[in-house]
């Protein structure tokens, strides 16, 4: 099945942030799923968006709290306006939308409902919110809960203010409203608690109704250790005055819970809170046998680490030995590989997943490399942009791209003596990753084709991208003078191998 990632790359041309928030919303939205006892539909525009348009589906999320209404995939199906012309409506209108007298599936047709998905106040995307629960009959205490905490996410997320990154950093291993749901007023108070909220704060230690408490004074008393107490009151505190939401793992009378935050702002207006409890008690202790895993995995990039760096000092000191220029340069370039992939190893090392932030990678390198060319030509580097997150196994290639693209620069970019810049630009799309390496100095030579050079640096490059990441380079004269070696990166596609 193709990913968001792979379908927002195919239909539309949303830049990254956008693509970045809508993935942010698709991480958090089973909680609003099983909030609202409804059916997650997230769908964007086929081509510019007028009431005629088509729009595709790129995710689905079904309740856990409730029996689906869309037991088919609809992921990746292109829809008429005449099939879901709510959808349309909201695209255009930047508004929340009815289906109205044009639903065939249910008489309240409140239920299925369009809602405006905006980012930086334009509107991105629309989900479509479908669900069995009829409005205006009687709803039991957990129900009117849920659907009104629901219907408060929904206006966040057409306001642009739901998830932020913050939110989506909190969702990892985070309570569902299944686990315990707690709603606070505006002053902290508790206006209801879920039978399984009231079962995990009875298992800390508290036997009392959680209705009516002060939730952050009657935690910090619970949690067993002061400094986690007072964190978990003030980021309670901190989710009502509508800063910012966290997820928090307490121990309090031999009970581990974990707390999650939900700031909820309405209109810019604080509108209280929402807290999702789970008890973990027996989950942390199952944990505990994995941690020693993990740790033997970064232990082992931090070994492999340490000899590339071994072998990156045999290198270098052999480079001092021998007294062949050329042999020496050979050794020295060497060394700026052996680096570059050590560099990956030591951030891996350092990493619970297998993801590695390239940014975080350059700027490391970046001083390796500036150190090389100020012993023989005085070039500073730059960054500009960000090169975003990728896995090990697409990240290694690529820095070692860029260290040989920045090699090749200053090597022989510029005269012996003259000073320069070599600049990184990095520009991340929905389909790609683009970074230009420019440098101001004398350019290419006449007749120079990529194809047919036979320096090594630039045939590892060459085979780097194209076999390893799929994607493309060009050497091509910049506008201002100097050159710029272009590679274009494909994001959120499948690999092909």
């Amino acid at each position: 099945m193709a990913t968001l990632s792979e379908l927002l790359a195919e239909h539309t041309d949303l830049p990254g942030k956008a693509v970045d928030h809508l993935q942010r919303v698709v991480g958090d939205w089973q909680l609003l799923a099983d909030l609202a006892f409804a059916d997650l539909l997230l769908w964007v525009g086929v081509g510019p968006v007028t009431s005629g348009s088509d729009v595709v589906c790129v995710a689905q999320c079904r309740p856990t709290t409730a029996p689906t209404v869309i037991p088919e995939d609809a992921v990746g199906s292109i829809a008429h306006s005449s099939e879901h012309p709510h959808v349309i409506r909201a695209l255009v209108s930047h508004e929340v939308e009815y289906l109205g007298a044009e639903c065939k599936r249910c008489e309240d047709c409140t239920t299925c409902i369009a809602i405006p998905v905006r980012c930086d106040g334009d509107v991105i995307a629309v989900i479509s919110r479908d669900s069995a629960i009829v409005r205006g009959r009687m709803n039991s205490p957990l129900e009117s809960a849920y659907l009104r905490c629901a219907d408060d996410l929904c206006q966040m997320i057409g306001e642009g203010t739901f998830p932020t990154p913050e939110d989506r950093a909190a969702t990892h291993s985070s309570p569902r409203p299944g686990d315990g749901f707690i709603r606070l007023d505006d002053d902290g108070l508790v206006s209801y608690a879920s039978p399984n909220a009231q079962s995990a704060y009875h298992r800390m230690g508290f036997t009392s109704d959680l209705t009516g408490q002060d939730l952050a004074a009657l935690t910090r008393a619970l949690v067993t250790d002061p400094f986690d107490a007072q964190e978990v009151a003030n980021d309670i505190r901190a989710a009502l005055a509508g800063r910012t939401g966290r997820r928090m793992e307490v121990d309090a009378h031999g009970a581990t819970v974990l707390l999650r935050t939900l700031v909820l702002r309405l209109a810019e207006q604080p509108a209280g809170a929402a807290v999702l409890v789970r008890d973990v008690t027996e989950v942390k202790r199952r944990d505990r046998a994995l941690l020693s895993k993990d740790a033997t995995i970064r232990e082992i990039h931090h070994r492999v680490k340490n000899n590339l760096q071994t072998v990156a000092a045999l290198l270098r000191l052999q480079a001092r030995r021998t007294e062949n220029e050329e042999a020496r340069v050979a050794l020295a370039e060497s060394v700026a590989r052996v680096q570059s992939i050590a560099a990956v190893h030591d951030v891996l090392s350092m990493s619970v997943d297998e993801d590695v932030n390239l940014d975080e990678v350059v700027d490391r390198l970046v001083p390796m490399m500036s150190d090389v060319a100020t012993v023989s030509t005085p070039v500073k580097i730059r960054r500009l942009g960000s090169l975003g997150v990728f896995s090990a196994e697409r990240a290694t290639p690529l820095v070692m791209v860029l260290t040989e693209l920045v090699q090749n620069a200053i090597e022989h970019a510029f005269e012996p003596g003259v000073t320069g810049t070599v600049t990184m630009r990095a520009e991340r799309s929905a389909r790609w990753l683009d970074v230009v390496v420019h440098d101001d100095g004398r350019g290419l030579p006449v007749g120079f084709s990529l194809e047919r050079s036979d320096r090594l640096g630039l045939q590892i490059v060459r085979t780097l991208v194209t076999a390893e990441l799929g994607g493309s380079i060009g050497l091509h004269p910049a506008e201002d003078g100097g050159t710029d070696a272009v590679v274009r990166v494909p994001l959120g596609r499948r690999s092909g191998r």
